[in-house]
């Protein structure tokens, strides 16, 4: 496993971000950043965010430093709007109307800063019946049918912790609006400008291929009966003898006959292009399945195009070969983390600090950042 160092800069170096404390999707978006060499400065709240973990341990929070500001007391929005004048990106996660209602909306902020981008990261979005309604990941991946395709058949939706809407849906797509924002605000004329980002927006657009095959009458809309979600037998997961599972992938034909071969069914198994025989094919991959263990049928698979690969848990992938020979996860601080993603030729990024702790920046970033007031008692 690699260790990181001190020093690389990544592609955003001289990039500044405010990040204003929350939990969940704005953290992640502002990390994603700050692993990429942006400068973020997270304004953390007397208190905490309320993630209800130790800040030494929160990995969102890496690559940042802290400042403590109470926003709520007289004058609070002041030192914010400071920060806000001297950065590029605004990142916020309340709900509509707050930052508004604190003095720090996009009206006060761009009036300080009109080259800003006012990035917005909320569930509902700004907008709409439910936007001034509390909700979590769970509620908003229900509402765009993206839950509904998730998990078995007769069975209820597989929840997929929150990674579909928290991160996939609601960061990353506030990641890509941000930056794609920040360009415009750069060229000649340009400006800054309010950037929605609604979880709900982003997982409705990830299933923008399902809506073709779904119009096209390639999918079906019900859960476990199609290609991709577990409905077909040669895509899924299988129980090996030791209670452990492997994931089986090989759509295409020629993948399908080495996996049929190594597997020991190529000559008895029905015919994969039956759906009517898929329910008898996946009975047949099953029984085999579970006349080895995953370290066996690893073996068995190692080296083939069968599309084939254990399933490990958190704690098992940073030791798998490949999965260590490309540095995927590192270690910094004794905590084992994710490496930075993606990665770049000419400017590579890293794991350049551990979370920052609430505050523990505030006489540093009021230095760097031209902001007396961020330091003064």
């Amino acid at each position: 496993m690699a260790t990181t160092a001190h020093g690389s800069h990544g592609p955003l170096a001289g990039v500044r971000v405010v990040e204003l404390a929350g939990i969940g999707p704005g953290p992640f978006a502002a990390m994603l950043l700050a692993d990429l060499g942006a400068d973020v400065v997270r304004v953390d709240r007397p208190g905490g965010a309320g993630l209800g973990i130790d800040p030494a341990y929160d990995l969102t929070n890496r690559n940042k430093r802290s400042v403590l500001v109470d926003l709520k007391a007289e004058g609070g929005a002041a030192p914010v709007l400071d920060l806000a004048e001297r950065a590029d990106i605004l990142i916020e996660g309340y709900r509509p109307g707050v930052a508004e209602r604190l003095g720090i909306g996009p009206d006060a902020a761009l009036a300080r800063n009109p080259r800003l981008v006012y990035g917005r990261m909320t569930g509902w979005g700004q907008d709409g019946p439910l936007a001034e309604r509390a909700g979590h990941d769970i509620a908003y991946i229900a509402l765009t049918g993206t839950l509904s395709m998730i998990g078995g058949p007769g069975e209820p939706p597989t929840v997929p912790a929150n990674l579909v809407g928290d991160y996939a849906g609601g960061s990353l797509y506030l990641v890509v609006g941000v930056l794609a924002a920040l360009q415009h605000a750069r060229t000649p004329g340009g400006r800054g400008q309010v950037v929605d980002a609604a979880i709900v927006d982003g997982a409705a657009h990830l299933a923008t291929m399902i809506h073709g095959m779904l119009a096209a009458g390639g999918w079906q809309d019900r859960r476990g009966s199609n290609l991709l979600d577990g409905g077909c037998p040669f895509y899924g997961t299988y129980e090996t003898a030791d209670g452990q599972y492997m994931a089986v992938g090989p759509l295409e034909q020629r993948f399908y006959d080495e996996f049929g071969r190594l597997l020991g069914i190529g000559d008895t198994a029905p015919d994969r292009g039956d759906i009517t025989r898929w329910d008898e094919l996946r009975t047949v991959i099953a029984d085999r399945f579970r006349t080895r263990t995953r370290a066996e049928w690893t073996e068995v698979f190692e080296g083939s195009d069968a599309c084939v690969a254990p399933v490990l848990s958190l704690r098992e992938a940073p030791h798998h070969p490949h999965i260590a020979a490309r540095a995927t996860f590192v270690e910094h601080g004794g905590l084992t983390q994710p490496a930075p993603a993606p990665r770049f030729s000419a400017t590579p990024a890293s794991v350049r600090r551990g979370p920052a702790r609430p505050g523990a920046d505030t006489e540093a970033v009021a230095a760097d950042w031209g902001v007396p007031g961020l330091a003064s008692p």
